[in-house]
C-alpha cells in the first residue's frame, strides 16, 4: 500500500488510544479575574432556557456525526459553570445519554467557584449526573485572594468545599502559586495545608502573566511587583513535586496532581491525543471522519455563538483539516506532559523514525528516557518541559 493511503488508514483508530469526550462551554462568570485569559463574560442576566436550547441543538447535530462512539467524559468548563441552573445541566445531560453510549465508569466533571456553591443547586447537579467536581479555589489566605481579583475569601472557599464534599466523592481544586510577594516557605505552608484537606486530586499551577489579561497590561508597564523570580518559581515547583510525592499525590502531568486512578479521565483524553467535542463560545475540539483529524472551533462571543446555533443551524466556524506534521507536533506537544509520556510505536505510525536523533540527543543529555515502549520526559527534563519540546520539534 503507498505511504500516504498506509497512513491514512490507519488514522480513524489512532484517536481510540486517548478515547473520546466531550466539552461544553459555559462563558459567563461573576466577575473577570486579572490573571484569566479564558473566554469569560460577565452580564447582568443570563437566558438558561436559551441556551440550554443551544446546547441541545449542538449536541444533536454533531451527535449525528459522531454515532457509534463511546463517551468517556463529560466536562462543563467556563467561565464559571456553577451559575449554571441545575435544570440546565439536566437538560444537556439528558441529550448526553441519548446520544452517545457511556462507559461504565463515564466521569461527568463540573467547575465551580466558591462563590456560587449552594448545597440545593449542587445536589441538583449530582441528580443530573455529575459525578465530579472541580473548584477554583487559587490560594488559603484572603490577602492573595484580593490580589487575584477573587471573591470569596478563604472561609467561603472552606464552607464552599465542605458542601461539594457532601455531594460528590470526588472533588478537586486549583491553587495557583509563584504569587506576588509569596516566599517559599509560605508556598510549603499553604500547600500541605491544602494536601490535608484535598480528596484525590489537586491542579497547582504557576501564576502565567498572559497578554490581554489585566495582569498582562500591569506587567507590561512595569506596575505588577512582588513577582518571585525564576530561581525562586523554580525551588516552588521543586518543592511541590516533593511535597505532594511524599503525601501520596504525585504528579501525573506538569500542573496535576492525584491519588492513583484518581486522575482526571477527561484531560487525560486531551493529553493522549483523542478525539473530543468541543460545544459553547470559544470551545474547541478535535474530531476524525475518514481518516482526517479536523480542528474545531466556535466563535468566542456568547451572543454571536447562541445566535449562529439558532439563525444558521450549527455554532462552528469552519473546520481545519490537519495534515500530518500538525498532527505529530500536537501529539508531543500533549502527550509530553504527562509523567507517563507517549507510546513510541503511535509515534511511529505518525512520524516513522523522523525524531530518532533528536531523542538520542536528549537522552545524552539526560532530558528524556525511553522505557517500556515509551517516550518519557525525566525529572530533570520537566522543569524546562517547554526548552525540550522545542528541542525535540526542531529536526
Amino acid at each position: 500500500m503507498p505511504l500516504v493511503n498506509w497512513y491514512r488508514a490507519a488514522l480513524p483508530e489512532d484517536w481510540q488510544n486517548g478515547g473520546f469526550g466531550l466539552y461544553i462551554h459555559w462563558p459567563f462568570c461573576q466577575a473577570k479575574c486579572p490573571y484569566c485569559d479564558f473566554n469569560s463574560h460577565v452580564v447582568s442576566s443570563i437566558d438558561q432556557t436559551r441556551w440550554a436550547d443551544a446546547y441541545v441543538a449542538e449536541l444533536d447535530r454533531v451527535g449525528a456525526q459522531t454515532q457509534g462512539r463511546i463517551l468517556k467524559s463529560v466536562f462543563f468548563g467556563g467561565g464559571t459553570p456553577s451559575m449554571m441552573a441545575p435544570e440546565t445541566v439536566h437538560r444537556i445531560m439528558e441529550k448526553v445519554r441519548a446520544t452517545w453510549p457511556m462507559t461504565n465508569s463515564a466521569e461527568v466533571t463540573l467547575e465551580a467557584n466558591p462563590t456560587s456553591v449552594e448545597a440545593g443547586r449542587f445536589r441538583g447537579y449530582r441528580q443530573a449526573g455529575v459525578n465530579r467536581v472541580s473548584m477554583g479555589i487559587q490560594a488559603l489566605n484572603n490577602h492573595d485572594l484580593r490580589a487575584l481579583g477573587r471573591l470569596h475569601s478563604v472561609e467561603e472557599a472552606y464552607a464552599a468545599f465542605d458542601i461539594a464534599r457532601s455531594e460528590f466523592e470526588r472533588v478537586s481544586f486549583d491553587l495557583i502559586y509563584a504569587r506576588q510577594e509569596q516566599t517559599l516557605k509560605e508556598w510549603e505552608t499553604e500547600l500541605k495545608q491544602a494536601l490535608s484537606m484535598a480528596i484525590d486530586h489537586l491542579s497547582l499551577y504557576q501564576l502565567t502573566i498572559e497578554d490581554g489579561t489585566a495582569f498582562g497590561d500591569r506587567y507590561a508597564i512595569g506596575k505588577l511587583r512582588g513577582l518571585p523570580d525564576d530561581d525562586t518559581a523554580a525551588d516552588m515547583y521543586d518543592l511541590t513535586q516533593d511535597i505532594c510525592g511524599e503525601m501520596g499525590f504525585p504528579a501525573y502531568e506538569v500542573s496535576n496532581h492525584a491519588k492513583p486512578d484518581a486522575e482526571s479521565q477527561h484531560n487525560q483524553i486531551y493529553w493522549r491525543y483523542g478525539d473530543y467535542v468541543g460545544i459553547g463560545p470559544g470551545a474547541h475540539g478535535r474530531l476524525t471522519f475518514d481518516g482526517t483529524r479536523y480542528a474545531t472551533e466556535c466563535p468566542k462571543a456568547p451572543q454571536l455563538w447562541l445566535q449562529s446555533v439558532e439563525k444558521n443551524g450549527h455554532g462552528e466556524l469552519p473546520r481545519e483539516a490537519l495534515n500530518r506534521d500538525d498532527e505529530i507536533t500536537e501529539f508531543l506537544l500533549m502527550g509530553m506532559r504527562l509523567t507517563e509520556g507517549v507510546d513510541l510505536s503511535r509515534l511511529a505510525n505518525l512520524a516513522g523514525q523522523r525524531f530518532d536523533p533528536a531523542i538520542r540527543r536528549l537522552q545524552d543529555g539526560g532530558m528524556i528516557t525511553k522505557e517500556n515502549g515509551r517516550l518519557c520526559v525525566t525529572p530533570q527534563g520537566r522543569p524546562i518541559l517547554n526548552a525540550v519540546l522545542r528541542d525535540l520539534l526542531s529536526d
